[in-house]
């Protein structure tokens, strides 16, 4: 078991939280609102990973206008911003985990295609004080699958690559992992299967937080 790693680089929705269902919700509410069909629990669990925008693109009915997307997209925004703590919340044996890397002087940081301003909301609910990185969808900075919020994180943590592991619940993260040049591990209570994630390229896999631990010795 390698152990040498000094920081941990969590996606955050289907890794550290279970924020399904209100996704589902928010979704569904937008969709109504523009008169399209709702979408079930596990479509949505299908759509995420890209960020909002691609979630409400792939939700909205086949060869929908543009415009409508965007309008989809805008309701979608303003109905989960203020929502999006009601059904959200860590998985079992996360928390205890992160304060055990906190304690033993792991870093730790977020980086998710989630708006930032939704990320840092919860990470304030949830985490606050043990999490010491966290790297959201904004402007200027293209969305996972592309390196470029890893190589933020690790910039601002102050460490190198080597020393960083990346720990997902996506194909999306075993991409990004990839395309960042960084070492990963797949967790198996999230978004996908284990058959998607190998299909995906994943090597390492953990079904419960606490095994996380002894990848970086602890």
């Amino acid at each position: 078991m390698i152990t040498h790693y000094k920081a941990a680089i969590f996606d955050l929705d289907g890794t550290l939280i279970d924020s399904l269902q209100d996704l589902w919700i928010s979704v569904n509410h937008s969709l109504s609102q523009m008169g399209f069909p709702k979408r079930s629990l596990d479509e949505v669990r299908q759509f995420v990973g890209n960020g909002v925008g691609k979630l409400m693109q792939r939700a909205v009915p086949q060869g929908t206008d543009n415009a409508l997307v965007e309008q989809c997209l805008q309701c979608f925004k303003q109905h989960y911003v203020k929502h999006c703590c009601e059904n959200t919340a860590p998985y079992e044996g996360v928390v205890p985990m992160l304060r055990v890397l906190h304690q033993q002087g792991i870093l730790t940081a977020i980086v998710s295609n989630k708006l930032q301003s939704g990320v840092d909301e919860l990470v304030d609910e949830h985490f606050k004080g043990i999490i010491d990185v966290v790297i959201g969808e904004r402007e200027g900075i293209r969305r996972k699958p592309a390196p470029d919020m890893v190589d933020l994180a690790v910039q601002q943590l102050q460490l190198e690559k080597d020393d960083c592991l990346y720990i997902g619940d996506s194909d999306v993260d075993v991409q990004t992992a990839g395309n960042a040049g960084l070492d990963c591990v797949a967790v198996l209570w999230g978004f996908r299967s284990r058959d998607v994630l190998l299909q995906a390229g994943a090597t390492r896999f953990v079904e419960h937080p606490a095994e996380l631990l002894e990848f970086f010795g602890r």
